[in-house]
């Protein structure tokens, strides 16, 4: 028993990875207009995971924009 609950458990963490890893991929593929409404959706919260990831995204789209 203790090695399915281990095999579940494993499972369920990689597709948790797997997930994390889509959400990520869409964020940085957001265009400019849609990352500006992203990150303005969660510009109040500012702890969150999702908030980090968007101001990072607007930290790097600047910065490209910058050299343009």
């Amino acid at each position: 028993m203790l090695k399915i609950r281990n095999k579940r458990r494993a499972e369920q963490g990689a597709h948790a990875t797997e997930r994390l890893a889509c959400v990520e991929a869409s964020i940085v593929a957001l265009q400019n207009e849609d990352l500006l409404d992203f990150a303005d959706i969660f510009r109040s919260q500012i702890d969150t995971p999702l908030a980090k990831m968007a101001a990072a995204e607007m930290k790097n789209a600047q910065s490209v924009c910058s050299f343009r």
